[in-house]
C-alpha cells in the first residue's frame, strides 16, 4: 500500500505503468480499487494513479476535510507531492465533479478530463445518496459479481459524513456554471440506466460546445467502467490518443472505434 502525507494526514494511492501521468478519482461508493482494470488497460503508455479521497478507502477520516473544496485541495496536494505537472483526470461521480472543478480552476495543469456519471446539478443526483449507508448504496447500484466485489468490499470503509458533505456541496458549488466556463477538453460518459445520477440532456446546450462531448453507454448503470468494461477502456484509450487541445467530439465520428467496441 502506497501513502503520501498531505496536510499531515495519510492519503492512500496506488500506481501502475509508465508514461504520461493519469489520475483516477473514485465516486461516492467504493474506493480507488474499482479502477484497477482500467489502470491495467492504459498502463502500457501511462503512469496511472488512483487515490482514495478524504473519508474513503484507506485515506484519513476527518470531518473537517470532507467539503468539495477540500477534496479539490487534496488533488492539488497530491500533484505537488508526486511532482506531477500537466495531467489527465478521470473522475467518477464525486470524482468527476472534483475533476471538472479542478480543471476549471487550473486550466494550465489539466490537459483533459473524462467525467463519468458526473452530477450536472443537484437535481440530477438521487436523494438516496444522502440517506443510505455506503453498504446499502453498493447493494443498490450493482449486483454481486466478481467485477463489483472491489466496490462492495471497500464500501464499508467510507465515512457516511463524507458522502453527506460532498453531496451538499454540489448544490453550493459553481459546478452548474463550470461546464460553460471550462476551456479544457472534457468527455462526459454516462450510463443510460444510472439510478444515482441522471444523464445529461443529449440535445442540451453543452452539445454545442467545441471542447465538450457527451456519450451514453446504453447497457450501463452507475458504473460504465464495470458494466461495459471493454467499450469503456477502448473509449478512454482513444480519448487519450487525441492531440492536446483537440475536441473530443471527433470520437463520435470514428467508425473504427464503433466497430472495435461492438
Amino acid at each position: 500500500m502506497s501513502v503520501v502525507l498531505i496536510e499531515q494526514q495519510v492519503v492512500h494511492y496506488e500506481v501502475l505503468g509508465r508514461g504520461r501521468p493519469l489520475i483516477f478519482l473514485h465516486g461516492w461508493v467504493g474506493s480507488w480499487r474499482y479502477w484497477v482494470p482500467v489502470m491495467q488497460a492504459v498502463s502500457a503508455n501511462y503512469r496511472a494513479y488512483a487515490l482514495d479521497l478524504w473519508g474513503f478507502g484507506d485515506t484519513a477520516k476527518s470531518q473537517v476535510r470532507y467539503s468539495l473544496n477540500n477534496q479539490i485541495r487534496l488533488v492539488d496536494g497530491f500533484l505537488y507531492e508526486m511532482g506531477i505537472g500537466r495531467v489527465v483526470l478521470v473522475g467518477h461521480g464525486l470524482g468527476a465533479a472534483i475533476a471538472v472543478l479542478y480543471a476549471l480552476r487550473n486550466p494550465g495543469v489539466v490537459d483533459r478530463v473524462m467525467a463519468v456519471s458526473c452530477p450536472m446539478d443537484e437535481a440530477r443526483v438521487s436523494a438516496r445518496l444522502r440517506s443510505a449507508s455506503p453498504t446499502e448504496l453498493a447493494d443498490w447500484l450493482m449486483g454481486k459479481s466478481e467485477l463489483t466485489e472491489p466496490v462492495r468490499t471497500d464500501a464499508p470503509k467510507t465515512d457516511p459524513q463524507a458522502l453527506t458533505a460532498s453531496i451538499t456541496d454540489i448544490s453550493a458549488s459553481e459546478i452548474k456554471e463550470a461546464y460553460f466556463r471550462l476551456s479544457t477538453p472534457c468527455l462526459f460518459v454516462d450510463g443510460l440506466y444510472d439510478p444515482a445520477v441522471a444523464p445529461p440532456d443529449q440535445d442540451g446546450p453543452l452539445q454545442q460546445m467545441y471542447n465538450i462531448h457527451s456519450m451514453i453507454f446504453e447497457q450501463s448503470g452507475h458504473f460504465p467502467m464495470l458494466d461495459e468494461s471493454a467499450k469503456f477502456n477502448r473509449l478512454l484509450i482513444d480519448f487519450l490518443s487525441l492531440a492536446s487541445g483537440e475536441s473530443p467530439r471527433q470520437l463520435q465520428m470514428k467508425e473504427e472505434w464503433k466497430r472495435r467496441v461492438r
